[in-house]
């Protein structure tokens, strides 16, 4: 299960933004954002950022 914050970048993720958007967006580090990011790829088992977004897709989170 993804945290709140993990939720939250991987909805920005899957809308197209990227880790230095995200960053700016949420007032955190970039290298926040990128363990974050690092994370809940590795929690959903996802191996690209293409990946990501068909998963969104496929379970209407977009």
């Amino acid at each position: 299960m993804l945290s709140e914050r993990e939720f939250s970048v991987f909805e920005r993720l899957a809308q197209g933004a990227n880790v230095n958007d995200i960053a700016q967006q949420l007032a955190l580090s970039s290298k926040t954002i990128s363990t974050h990011k690092a994370r809940l790829m590795q929690k959903m088992k996802l191996n690209s950022l293409a990946d990501l977004v068909k998963y969104a897709m496929e379970h209407k989170l977009l």
